[in-house]
């Protein structure tokens, strides 16, 4: 590779990672659903075995602390049946926000034994179970691909790095709207802390 064409690069690239982090952790796209003043936000990836066992305990800690747990989907360019798995799950909050929740919940369960190729079996097992109707083709407009997407686009907008990135996030305090939870363990702390403020 030429000198001048690395140079080039070497400039796209740090152009490319100054904007990022110019963009990273904009408050303002960190808010709770309307009517209420402390939410869970968390962006997940349904291939993702951390997303998968800190699941329950987000569950967990949002029905201990009567507030709303909002999953944004960020599939990672590197599991292969990840991006599938959230429209998927977009098509069955569809049909209702608890039916979606359940699809997430049940695909974590089976997550070690999903494959690209199996993928859409678990789904009918899961239509099945819940006598819900899945059409053979789930998306035809594409719109449960374009609310994946727009997840993924807000979570570059935040400035997410991994899954599953879980904030607090609280009309309360605009010092503080948000709050990062770097460790699960200390996830029902948090929320307490940002409720009391």
């Amino acid at each position: 590779m030429n000198e001048k064409l690395l140079h080039a690069l070497s400039l796209v690239f740090l152009f490319s990672c100054f904007s990022l982090l110019c963009s990273a952790q904009d408050p303002a796209l960190l808010r709770p659903p309307k009517g209420a003043q402390v939410a869970l936000v968390v962006f997940e990836d349904l291939q993702c075995p951390k997303c998968r066992s800190d699941s329950p305990l987000e569950e967990q800690a949002a029905r201990e602390h009567s507030i709303p747990l909002v999953r944004h989907d960020f599939p990672l360019p590197n599991h292969n049946w990840s991006f599938n798995a959230a429209v998927l799950a977009r098509y069955f909050e569809s049909q209702s926000k608890q039916l979606g929740d359940q699809f997430r919940d049940y695909i974590f369960q089976h997550q070690p034994e999903i494959t690209p190729d199996n993928l859409q079996n678990f789904a009918q097992k899961f239509a099945a179970d819940h006598k819900a109707n899945l059409p053979f083709v789930v998306d035809p407009q594409g719109k449960f691909a374009a609310l994946v997407t727009a997840d993924k686009e807000l979570g570059r907008k935040v400035g997410i790095q991994h899954t599953p990135t879980i904030y607090v996030v609280s009309s309360r305090n605009p010092a503080r709207p948000f709050v990062e939870v770097t460790d699960s363990k200390q996830l029902f702390q948090l929320v307490e802390s940002v409720q009391h403020e």
